[in-house]
C-alpha cells in the first residue's frame, strides 16, 4: 500500500503492547502490524508549517515555519519551560488558546525513560506524554492548578533530576530498573519547599509502559530527511516518536510537516 500526506507525531493508544498509528494528513495507518516488514519513506521535497500550513523552506521547533515559531502559542518558551507560562496573569501569545491549556490541572512526573527524570504534563496526556518519551514507567508525583505552579515545582526538582531523556539510552532500552523510580517517588518530594509540597499527590501506582520492539538496536544510527530523501528497511520496534529500523532510527516528530510517501508491503 502506498501513502502521501504530511507527518505529524504519531497516535498512540496503551495496550499490552502500546498501539501505533503513523499520521499522514488526514490519514492514519496502524503500524504495530508491520513490525518486522519492509517499509519506505520519500520525502517529497515539501514541508508545511503545522500551525498556519504554508511551506516552508526549514523546520522549526519540529514542525513551523518561521513566523509560527515566534508567534504560535503553540511555540511559546513556556511549552519547554512551564515555570516562564504567564497566562494566570493575563499575559500569552493567545490568551484564550492559554486559558485552555495553562490554565487546567497539570501533573509533575517521575519517569524512567533512560534514568529518572523529571517532567510536567496537562492532566489529559497521561500517559500519552510518557509513551511519547519513550518512558518505560512512571508516576504522578504533583497536581497543580496551572502550568506555571508545575513549573516552579519542576524547576526545583531539576537541582536533583534531569529534564532530558537520554534518546540513545532509551532506544537501546539502557534503563534504570524500576526499583529506582520507586525509590525516588518516596523521597521527591521532600526537596519541595513548603509552600510547594502541598501539591503532592504521590498516591499514585507506577504505571509500567511495554513498546512494541522485536529487537532494540545495540547501537543507534540517526535517519533524518534532511539527509536524504529515501529511508527504508525492515521496521524492527517503535519506541517514544521512533521507528526502529534495522540500521537505524527515524524520529517522525522531528518531521511534522514533512509530506511524504509511505510504501508498506503487504
Amino acid at each position: 500500500m502506498i501513502y502521501q500526506g504530511n507527518l505529524t507525531k504519531m497516535k498512540v493508544m496503551n495496550g499490552d503492547p502500546i498501539q501505533y498509528e503513523l499520521v499522514l494528513s488526514d490519514k492514519t495507518i496502524p503500524l504495530n502490524h508491520s513490525i518486522g516488514q519492509h517499509v519506505s519513506f520519500h520525502f517529497k521535497g515539501q514541508i508545511n508549517c503545522v500551525d498556519c500550513g504554508k511551506k516552508t523552506k526549514k523546520s522549526f521547533n519540529q514542525g513551523f515555519c518561521y513566523n509560527c515559531y515566534l508567534n504560535s502559542p503553540m511555540s511559546d518558551p513556556s511549552i519547554i519551560n512551564p515555570e516562564l507560562s504567564r497566562a494566570q496573569w493575563g499575559e500569552a501569545r493567545d490568551i484564550e488558546w492559554a486559558v485552555k491549556h495553562d490554565l487546567i490541572p497539570h501533573y509533575v512526573y517521575l519517569a524512567l525513560s533512560s534514568h529518572v527524570k523529571v517532567g510536567v504534563t496537562r492532566h489529559h496526556q497521561i500517559p500519552t506524554r510518557w509513551i511519547d518519551q519513550g518512558a518505560t514507567a512512571a508516576s504522578i508525583l504533583c497536581e497543580t492548578p496551572n502550568r506555571h505552579i508545575a513549573g516552579i515545582i519542576e524547576t526545583a526538582l531539576k537541582k536533583h533530576y534531569t529534564d532530558k531523556t537520554s534518546w540513545m539510552k532509551m532506544l537501546k532500552n539502557d534503563v534504570a530498573p524500576i526499583e529506582k523510580l520507586q525509590q525516588e517517588l518516596e523521597v521527591a518530594g521532600m526537596y519541595l519547599p513548603l509552600e510547594l509540597s502541598r501539591y503532592i499527590k504521590n498516591d499514585k501506582p507506577i504505571q509500567q509502559l511495554i513498546y512494541p520492539v522485536e529487537k532494540y538496536p545495540t547501537k543507534v544510527a540517526s535517519l533524518s530527511f534532511d539527509k536524504t530523501a529515501n529511508i527504508e528497511g525492515i521496521i524492527r520496534g517503535i519506541k517514544g516518536q521512533y521507528i526502529i529500523f534495522d540500521h537505524g532510527v527515524l524520529n517522525i516528530r522531528r518531521h511534522s510537516g514533512y509530506h511524504v510517501e509511505v510504501t508498506i508491503l503487504a
